[in-house]
């Protein structure tokens, strides 16, 4: 579908019934990073210290103990439905044998663990909108990482697969240490470095 734009603005003008997943592929000049809610264009505010250090984290310390099979990728969309392709910081995901290089999503059904790390932006997406899509679409795990103060917090959920609903499974502060989907044991300290005394 060709995009209408906004000479004023340059903008894409949504067409009747919102965009679809296929349109983040082919409008022109769309921000990196652009997701697609509920057929709405989301863009991505600029990134915190915080946010860049935590999907670094996450990102580095998965591929350190994710099982054979299975790969960490990062920023990557994927489809949930005709109008709802979000792009979850981190994912994990199984390898695909012949892997397409042009590719730009994935299906949601293949996501184990999706996180989201909360901006001051996407507190409502990512507490309120993303959780329940991602439940619907039967990703099993499901973390949800916040800045309090300046260190990390986050939120673990798991899927309730009868009521496709998320089911929380531990709050965790300091230390991570789950044995789903896969043993991960994470200094979350290491997020965020020390600041060093001044005196």
């Amino acid at each position: 579908m060709g995009a209408l734009m906004n000479p004023e603005h340059s903008w894409p003008i949504p067409p009747p019934g919102g965009w679809t997943a296929d349109d983040l592929d082919t409008l022109p000049n769309l921000p990196p990073h652009t997701e697609l809610i509920d057929g709405s264009l989301v863009f991505v505010s600029p990134q915190t210290r915080f946010h860049l250090r935590a999907v670094s984290f996450f990102e580095r310390q998965l591929e350190s103990v994710v099982p054979d099979g299975l790969e960490v990728l990062r920023e990557f969309t994927i489809d949930i439905d005709r109008h709802n392709r979000p792009e979850p910081d981190v994912i994990v995901v199984p390898k695909e044998p012949e892997e397409d290089p042009d590719q730009t999503r994935l299906p949601a059904g293949s996501v184990r663990l999706a996180i989201e790390v909360v901006s001051p932006e996407s507190v409502a997406r990512d507490r309120e909108a993303k959780p329940v899509k991602y439940a619907r679409a039967m990703i099993p795990h499901f973390w949800r990482v916040e800045n309090k103060e300046g260190r990390a917090v986050v939120y673990v959920y798991e899927l309730e697969p009868a009521t496709r609903v998320y089911v929380a499974t531990g709050i965790f502060h300091d230390r991570l240490k789950v044995s789903v989907p896969f043993p991960i044991d994470l200094d979350l300290n290491q997020i965020m470095p020390a600041r060093r005394s001044t005196g």
